[in-house]
């Protein structure tokens, strides 16, 4: 089983982290491992609906990232990702707080991984759960100055 090198992790962080959509709403990828991600958001009031709670799109948006990211890990280092679907059930409105996406792969395929995310807030309550079907696109990788695994 490959090891994810460290210091190719720090560079994702910063890229991901600092690149104009994560930034926008904001959300920050925290930690990735090969089958595992974690996506942070705290709620602002630019995430609220008429209604005063968090907006349907932004729980899309976080199940959307940690899932992709869960999947991201394994593939090689050359590839990329694009979702194929994407379900989710919302299970508990929230108006305030931090919310906490973890994302897992179940299946991690070379053409097609599926994998799962649940959003919860910071003290553990269900907010969402969601799947995600994704497609390894070869030669699609996100460039790093690093490599990507340990030899």
């Amino acid at each position: 089983m490959p090891t994810l090198n460290p210091a190719y992790l720090d560079a994702l962080y910063r890229t991901v982290n600092g690149s104009p959509f994560p930034a926008h709403l904001p959300f920050r990828l925290v930690t990735m491992t090969l089958d595992r991600a974690r996506i942070e958001l705290d709620v602002a009031q630019c995430h609220l609906q008429p209604f005063g709670i968090v907006h349907g799109g932004v729980i899309a948006t976080l199940v959307d990232t940690a899932t992709f990211w869960a999947g991201f890990g394994s593939i090689p280092e050359d590839a990329g990702l694009v979702n194929v679907d994407l379900k989710l059930n919302y299970l508990q409105s929230v108006a305030e707080g931090r919310l906490v996406a973890e994302g897992r792969a179940i299946r991690s395929g070379r053409t097609i991984s599926y994998t799962e995310a649940t959003i919860t807030t910071a003290t553990g309550v269900l907010v969402a759960h969601g799947t995600s079907t994704l497609m390894v696109l070869p030669g699609k990788g996100l460039p790093t100055a690093v490599p990507k695994f340990l030899p």
